[in-house]
């Protein structure tokens, strides 16, 4: 098991500044609203197509009378205020890790305040818990929203039910092959279409609260409070299909970085809320209004039966499109959270392919888009229905959400240092409403919802395996590490210097690279040049460029380099030395080799971990990708030298 200390180690040069840039700052904020619009709100904003469906006809079947319609959509109109609007909008966008959001940012944003206390470990454990669970969710996530949205053909047609399958997974495949084209070229359609989709739900939501205003009555919270006077433990069972209203609130915090909280905050409160609580407004209304026996047959799925029957073939169209675009989101998503898990040291270097020559952001991974494709089509194929998949939908969501709401506790009292009096009782709101939503989803595991829950238990012990690997190897490298300034007096004197440059890449920035150690031993010559290269990923998402390298000249035309990178940003290791100055001149690529060293593990007489863990972490060592081609180094000029560690 990782212990406190160790986690705790990987955050410890975090950035404790809370007064971020929030995001992007160039550019129009109406243009940025409109933007987040397409590339931010699509998760959340297609859960109307099944979240009030599912409160009533889910696992915990529901009466269709005023009592349980009203106290639903009371339910759904606070949780949204409560958990979207004031939890995530308001609060947790203002914890911005120099513009960047998301779990491991927050950690990131904290670590430096508690990292030396018994806390520290334990935050660290949290935000690695909850990237582990948003695994889950992003697997879950384009599985139901593309199969609730190509249902809605049998709205239209009854007999078009054998083809709802073979077309939800055409879609998602295309959807996963379309990944390594990149997002740039129909991004641009995202905003565009998505206007168009809440603009339309939140018409249909109108029309039937124009023919029934009395639904409004439902913002009293008091119909919320009747509904759990009178039902209790049902009420508080379908909490668990209630907040899959609220799935999609902590990737708004994740995607902060993309588009700022300004914008963001723009967008949501004055378009993508009013739109989505008009259409559940809508829905209870025309539920609220039909007669029993016709409410029981609407009730299978009141979102497309809002529009009258001429529209419901492009609302089911408009519906596929939207849910196209959310799943794209959360697939992307998937890539960036690696992307910063890997600079951070959680995850083994992976490819990564750029797919934009503007935007760094817009990156590729093959290995996490495959293994994503492969878990969405078992889902489908295995659970078959949305209405199924709902059963496993929710506990990777709101885990999450219950471990934000732990990190902005500390956050609040040790680094904001908001008055205990008003401080204490938000949290302990967060915690009561963040926890019951967890609670209630937990009598989901039978059902499904132990999918999310072995996704989750699985990434956060690869996650974990891997942190506590690095940390083990590399103690063991620098106890017999040899002083650079012994090593450089007696190469200087004994070996043969030759024309060029020659970069030993080396994880420390003490001692000798053992490829160093071993190219003197075997070829006994040095270059005219030799560079020790440390690349070091610090916790912020951006190191400004005076402070990007660090060059100390050890003499005899020996230098040590350190270069620093934030974790959104690309290490590129060519381009970065073109501007690197004072180390012995410039740096031609033609007349310079990179020596790198790749480990073999053997077993230790005294492990450091379990043995089950050191073969996991051997195995991930073997499979990740090589520094050659994660730090873009050119293929023609690279020597890998290969050594023993014992951990």
């Amino acid at each position: 098991m990782v212990t406190d200390s160790e986690l705790a180690a990987a955050a410890e040069n975090a950035d404790d500044e809370t007064a971020g840039a929030g995001g992007h700052s160039d550019g129009p904020m109406l243009k940025l609203a409109v933007g987040a619009i397409g590339i931010v709100f699509g998760d959340i904003g297609t859960s109307p197509l099944y979240a009030f469906r599912e409160t009533f006809v889910g696992a915990h079947h529901l009466a269709l009378d005023k009592l349980h319609i009203y106290g639903v959509v009371s339910l759904i109109f606070w949780s949204m205020t409560l958990v979207v609007s004031i939890q995530y909008v308001s609060i947790l966008m203002r914890a911005d890790n120099k513009g960047q959001g998301g779990s491991l940012a927050l950690v990131a944003l904290i670590s430096r305040s508690v990292s030396r206390t018994k806390y520290g470990g334990l935050m660290v454990l949290l935000g690695v818990f909850a990237t582990a669970l948003f695994y889950g969710d992003s697997m879950i996530t384009p599985a139901i929203s593309v199969l609730s949205a190509v249902e809605g053909l049998t709205v239209v047609e009854s007999g078009l039910q054998p083809l709802v399958l073979p077309i939800a997974v055409g879609l998602l495949v295309f959807l996963f092959f379309l990944q390594s084209r990149g997002t740039a070229k129909i991004g641009a359609l995202f905003a565009p279409v998505m206007i168009v989709y809440f603009s339309a739900i939140a018409t249909l939501g109108a029309i039937q609260i124009f023919n029934h205003p009395e639904i409004l009555l439902a913002l009293n919270p008091w119909y919320a409070v009747q509904f759990f006077i009178s039902d209790g433990m049902l009420a508080f069972l379908a909490l668990g299909s209630v907040v899959l209203a609220v799935t999609g609130s902590e990737a708004l915090y994740s995607d902060m970085g993309h588009f700022g909280r300004g914008p963001m905050r723009l967008s949501w409160f004055y378009f993508v809320m009013p739109a989505l609580l008009i259409n559940y407004f809508g829905q209870g209304a025309m539920i609220a209004s039909l007669d029993p026996a016709t409410a029981q047959e609407v009730i299978q799925n009141p979102f497309f039966l809002l529009a009258s029957e001429a529209f419901r073939l492009p609302l089911v169209l408009l519906a596929t499109v939207a849910t196209f675009i959310a799943s794209q989101a959360v697939i992307s998503g998937a890539f960036s959270i690696t992307h910063q898990a890997i600079q951070l040291g959680f995850i083994p270097r992976l490819s990564i392919k750029h797919t934009s020559a503007s935007e760094a952001g817009q990156i590729y991974i093959p290995v996490i888009n495959w293994m994503l494709m492969a878990a969405v089509l078992i889902l489908v194929l295995t659970f078959q229905s949305s209405s199924k998949l709902a059963s496993a939908y929710g506990i990777a969501v709101t885990g999450a959400m219950l471990i934000d709401t732990c990190l902005l506790a500390v956050l609040v009292i040790t680094l904001w240092k908001w008055k205990l009096w008003y401080a204490l009782p938000l949290i302990a709101l967060f915690f009561i409403v963040d926890g019951a939503y967890f609670v209630a989803n937990m009598t989901k595991v039978p059902d499904g919802g132990w999918f999310p829950l072995l996704i989750g238990a699985i990434a956060f012990t690869l996650l974990t395996t891997w942190a506590r690997g690095r940390k083990l190897m590399k103690e063991r490298m620098d106890e017999t590490g040899l002083p650079m300034e012994i090593f450089v007096k007696s190469a200087n004197n004994s070996a043969s210097r030759v024309p060029g440059t020659a970069i030993f890449l080396s994880s420390s920035t003490a001692g000798v690279p053992s490829a160093l150690l071993h190219n003197m031993k075997h070829n006994r010559v040095i270059h005219e040049r030799v560079v020790i290269l440390t690349v070091q990923i610090e916790e912020v998402p951006y190191v400004a460029a005076e402070d990007c390298q660090k060059i100390e000249d050890l003499g005899h035309g020996f230098y040590r380099l350190v270069l620093r990178y934030g974790f959104m940003q690309d290490p590129n290791i060519p381009e970065k030395l073109k501007a690197v100055e004072h180390c012995g001149g410039e740096f031609d690529m033609m007349q310079t080799s990179f020596f790198l060293s790749r480990q073999t593990l053997l077993a230790s007489k005294t492990p450091g971990m379990p043995l089950w863990r050191e073969k996991i972490f051997a195995w991930m060592l073997r499979n990740s990708a090589t520094a050659m081609e994660f730090f873009r180094l050119p293929t023609n000029r690279v020597v890998e030298l290969g050594s023993q560690v014992e951990i």
